[in-house]
């Protein structure tokens, strides 16, 4: 059995692609919404990539096209991609790749012109931009006729023209410097470096004639949003040299490997079922950050912040800075994630509902909020029930329930149903008077004529008013056309009952008499 799981699980490994970030990968479409692309890389999650980065040609599942990968696993799990990086990466080693860069060639400045010199290379005119000449702190006269070294950068041949750099040709001496530097530098050592150019992915250290790329994700082992949290232009760092590729001029380099990694010994620091306090970091709309300690975070989904409460912006509740206690639900060392909650801290209030509040119990509480189709009302220990808006009126016609309640006032009402597995609590209010559809059945038989207000028009028809709490329909088949289309809010209409549906609380007319 343990061989056939070791076989399973090498098949597993092989089937996934060993990916790094800044990596250019084949990425396939897997579905297309209305603003994101679903991708599949091959890897052990899939990517989101927002639809604006594709033409129209490539919005087609199953088709295979180039995507940049910015981070191995997002805050939702994910492989982060971007669509547009692998095309301005792609476009500029196309360029690279099909300049004619030329050699080192000797040649004498003849003339200076807007903009630089014109250089005689062996009979060929040739130009030298200001920005490319380094001649800093030379005069014309020590330049033009003078022999200098130059790189061609650009041919022509058209136009017998070539573009050049003295600048570069400069660089040689630097280049000698950094083949050096080259032998110097051994994955692993620490080295010194300073901050020149800092993105969204990460900084660029400058090694002493080297570059190194800094990633976002090995700067901290804390999560943080943007580099700029870390580091700042200049700043002088001493970095670990996590990978090197002399053949393509890349050094990988790492910034939190010069600490420990407190995800090491995570499981002897905290256990499931503990209590531990921490300072929120991040509010998100899915749920809250908390440091326990530095490097150490964990997640409490807004499903876990309130057993009563519906939780939908978590910002209304937590602020940057908060100290909160919380219990451990869940440790994955692998996934370097650790599960949170406050409501189990507390009492769970939905274990006894039932027993509380039987159905028929008449209660009084206090409106909360609104919904299209209901009102929510907080009852006692914060828990909430809703009256749906079927529930508010045996006879009025309920469009908007902010119209009728508002925010803060107290109610009564009675309990309709309980489920306390899914924590609804069905709340009635029309139910505290008597059903009078009975009597209005035999108050208003069939065919009884009635003078109605007109209170609305939809498609299906013509609501009016019959008394002051009585609504009923006159059908859109049972009025002339020419009647319906001069009817507004408010006008008169004679009209006859043609159904009574006291179950349905419906009362069907027509206005044709």
């Amino acid at each position: 059995m343990a061989a056939e799981k070791s076989q399973m699980e090498e098949l597993y490994n092989q089937s996934i692609k060993i990916l790094r970030e800044g990596q250019i990968i084949k990425g396939k479409i897997v579905s297309v919404k209305s603003k994101e692309v679903l991708v599949d890389v091959g890897f052990k999650s899939e990517g989101i990539v927002p639809i604006t980065q594709f033409n129209k040609d490539d919005l087609e599942p199953g088709k295979e096209i180039d995507f940049y990968i910015d981070c191995i696993e997002d805050d939702s799990g994910m492989i982060g991609l971007s669509r547009d990086k692998a095309i301005r990466i792609q476009g500029w080693d196309k360029i690279v790749k099909n300049a004619n860069e030329g050699a080192l060639v000797e040649g004498k400045p003849i003339k200076k012109v807007k903009g630089g010199f014109l250089v005689d290379v062996m009979g060929i005119e040739g130009f030298l931009p200001t920005s490319l000449s380094s001649f800093r702190g030379l005069t014309d006269r020590n330049i033009l006729y003078n022999n200098f070294k130059f790189k061609i950068i650009k041919v022509n041949n058209l136009r017998h023209s070539i573009i050049l750099s003295h600048r570069e040709a400069m660089q040689k001496a630097k280049e000698e410097a950094k083949e050096k530097l080259w032998q110097e530098l051994k994955t692993g050592n620490i080295h010194p470096g300073t901050v020149k150019a800092i993105t969204d992915f990460g900084a660029f250290v400058d090694l002493g004639g080297v570059d190194g790329l800094l990633y976002i994700t090995d700067m901290s082992w804390s999560k943080i949003s943007h580099p700029s949290e870390i580091v700042a232009l200049g700043d002088k760092i001493d970095v670990v040299i996590l990978n090197m590729d002399k053949e393509s001029g890349k050094v990988s380099l790492g910034l939190k490997q010069r600490f420990p990694d407190p995800w090491q010994d995570i499981e002897t620091k905290y256990t499931v079922g503990s209590k531990v306090k921490g300072k929120v970091v991040n509010i998100l709309p899915y749920g809250v950050f908390v440091e326990l300690e530095k490097g150490i975070e964990g997640l409490i989904h807004v499903s876990e912040i309130s057993w009563t409460k519906r939780v939908n912006n978590p910002q209304e509740m937590f602020a940057i800075g908060d100290m909160v206690e919380v219990q451990v639900l869940n440790i994955d060392k692998e996934s370097r994630k650790i599960s949170l909650s406050l409501k189990q801290l507390e009492q769970n209030p939905w274990l006894e509902v039932e027993s509380k509040y039987p159905v028929g119990t008449k209660i009084q509480g206090k409106v909360r909020g609104f919904t299209a189709y209901g009102v929510f009302v907080e009852l006692d220990n914060s828990l909430e029930g809703m009256i749906h808006v079927s529930d508010i009126s045996w006879t009025k016609r309920v469009t908007h329930p902010q119209d009728i309640f508002k925010k803060g006032q107290k109610v009564d009402v009675v309990i309709l149903s309980v489920d306390a597995q899914n924590r609804r609590i069905a709340l009635g209010l029309k139910q505290l008077l008597p059903n009078p559809w009975p009597e209005i059945a035999v108050k208003y038989p069939v065919d009884t004529e009635l003078d109605t207000e007109v209170v609305n028009i939809n498609d299906f028809g013509v609501f009016v008013k019959i008394e002051e709490e009585l609504e009923g329909l006159v059908y859109s088949s049972e009025i002339d056309k020419e009647i319906l289309a001069q009817l507004k809010p408010g006008d008169k209409l004679k009209a006859k009952v043609i159904k009574v549906d006291a179950e349905q609380a419906k009362i069907g007319l027509s206005a044709k008499l």
